[in-house]
């Protein structure tokens, strides 16, 4: 719950130090007092922006610090977790706001951003008032609200992912669809190409080879005369290393001359030289050129090169291209049987969706007609036992929350027509509505400070004793900030504060403080009669007290 919260030098406020306590708190004060600008203070330091210019006149800087004790599953534990802040049960926010619109803010003195900041006070504090067009009067609000009530969050997982999945199939088949129109609009081309590159067969690296076979052929007869000179002069000296190696050998019959190395060496010549002439012959062989094997190699070398400028890519690219002309037509021919496969998927992913679809909504007819008796329940003592609620559920266009359409809708009298709260209702009635619904919507709350900001404007008498007794049982069970110009709320109160405007060195100053006792029910005396205090109002004011519940006196 919310334990404290100290405002400085913002706008009209100087200085307050205020002690909330559990149950149901409750601001008074004339109007113009400044209560507004102690709801502002408080959502300033829940990260909300506020208005500008907050910073008092004169003042350096203004700070607002609230401190909340809660338990150490409440879920902001989660959201200091990510945040990497202590969490040990007790939480300080502090903001600060300059002049020149600079703002900073500390968690449990830790410095962090707005963000973390407005997703802190979104866990710890609601506030409620006769214009929340941001909540409940927010009709595309109003699914989230009773899917919160129904507890629908796992369905609405499986929803969720039942779309996604659909989504899924539903785009691979168009994309499927799409591919198979746009190959069977070339599908001419491509069969046409495929047979052009069948009868070629390129392979890859074929252009290096043919072109280097085709350089060999052209100059061979050139290269064979010189391969003939080379045989001639091979020829001619190995008659002379034989007449060599016969002197040699007649010679080393001379003891001591040590020729035996140089003969050997002698014989290893004519041996290499032997294997020159095969190597040689073998050359020779090749450079017999066979004009019409010439001609087949330049035919294919250039139907090669042209079939690649035709198709703008490298020779040795043509293979890869051949095989995926193939897997083209492979498709084309197959295309029939994946859309069928593909539209088998998108049925089936459908049939999921719908049957999540189905059971998310059966889920929230069965949760609207529970939180519509709710309703009539909480109506009848609040002096709106005639008027109607009902909460629709009708269907939508599908998406990833189901295929239902969510919205509430009232009638004030029997047999008049029903319509939204906000159409429908006048301020009393708003009131008392919205009271009612955010008492059957907030069974789920844990550890959340609800703020009422003037929720029973427009009503009195009997009606207001009946909305401050609804208020008082809620906060039975949570804490409760009521601001109220009804002195049957204030009376209910368990904490009563007094909003105050007074003038300082000729300066406005707002104060806060709070009451019990004589300044109690002087101030609920006042609420009654206005400026002027008598001791029937004091009377009354008292009877007020006594009347509430003990909780409250």
């Amino acid at each position: 719950m919310l334990v404290s919260l100290t405002i400085r030098d913002m706008l009209l406020i100087k200085q307050v130090d205020l002690r909330f306590g559990a149950g149901l708190n409750v601001l008074t004060g004339e109007t113009g007092a400044g209560k507004s600008i102690l709801l502002d203070s408080l959502g300033f330091v829940l990260g909300r922006r506020g208005r500008a210019g907050m910073v008092r006149a004169g003042a350096a800087l203004g700070e607002v610090s609230a401190v909340f004790e809660l338990d150490q599953a409440h879920p902001v534990a989660a959201i200091l977790d990510q945040a990497g802040l202590p969490f040990d049960g007790e939480l300080l926010l502090r903001r600060l706001n300059y002049p020149d619109g600079r703002k900073r803010a500390f968690v449990n003195d830790r410095a962090v951003s707005a963000e973390v900041l407005r997703g802190l006070g979104a866990a710890l504090v609601e506030v409620h008032g006769q214009h929340d067009d941001r909540g409940l009067l927010n009709a595309r609000g109003h699914m989230a609200l009773l899917d919160s009530f129904a507890e629908n969050e796992r369905a609405l997982v499986k929803v969720a992912a039942a779309w996604a999945g659909l989504r899924q199939a539903e785009a691979e088949l168009e994309a499927a669809q799409q591919a198979v129109a746009a190959a069977e609009a070339d599908a001419e081309y491509v069969r046409h190409a495929l047979e052009e590159l069948a009868v070629l067969a390129p392979e890859t690296g074929e252009d290096a080879t043919l072109d280097s076979q085709r350089r060999l052929m052209q100059g061979a007869e050139r290269v064979r005369e010189d391969v003939g000179k080379a045989v001639q002069a091979r020829e001619m000296a190995e008659g002379l290393l034989h007449d060599a190696l016969r002197w040699m050998q007649d010679a080393d019959d001379v003891p001591g001359l040590g020729l035996a190395d140089s003969i050997e060496a002698m014989g290893r010549v004519l041996t290499e030289l032997n294997e020159v002439q095969t190597g040689v012959e073998s050359a020779l062989q090749r450079l017999d050129v066979d004009p019409f094997e010439l001609e087949q190699i330049e035919e294919r070398l250039f139907a090669i090169r042209a079939l690649a400028r035709k198709h703008n890519v490298l020779p040795d690219e043509l293979p890869a291209l051949w095989q995926g002309f193939a897997q083209k037509v492979k498709d084309i021919d197959s295309s029939g049987s994946r859309i069928a496969a593909l539209s088998a998927q998108r049925a089936q992913a459908a049939g999921l969706y719908n049957t999540a679809a189905d059971a998310l909504r059966e889920r929230r007819l069965q949760a609207a007609r529970r939180l519509d008796r709710l309703m009539r329940a909480e109506l009848a003592p609040l002096k709106m036992e005639n008027a109607g609620f009902e909460t629709v559920v009708a269907e939508a266009t599908a998406g990833v929350h189901g295929k239902d359409t969510v919205f509430f809708q009232v009638s004030t009298n029997p047999g008049a027509p029903a319509g939204a709260i906000e159409k429908i209702a006048s301020g009393g009635e708003l009131s008392r509505f919205l009271l009612a619904l955010k008492v059957c919507l907030t069974t789920r709350s844990s550890g959340l400070t609800m703020i009422f900001d003037e929720i029973d404007r427009g009503v009195g008498g009997a009606t207001a004793d009946a909305v401050g007794r609804r208020l008082a049982a809620v906060a039975e069970g949570a804490q409760v900030l009521v601001v109220t110009h009804s002195p049957q709320v204030a009376a209910m109160g368990q904490v009563h504060f007094v909003v105050s405007k007074s003038m300082e060195k000729g300066a406005t100053r707002t104060d806060v403080c709070a009451l019990s006792g004589a300044g109690r029910l002087d101030e609920i005396a006042r609420m009654l009669a206005g400026d002027v205090i008598s001791d029937a109002a004091r009377a009354a004011a008292q009877a007020l007290l006594d009347n509430a519940p003990v909780a409250a006196r």
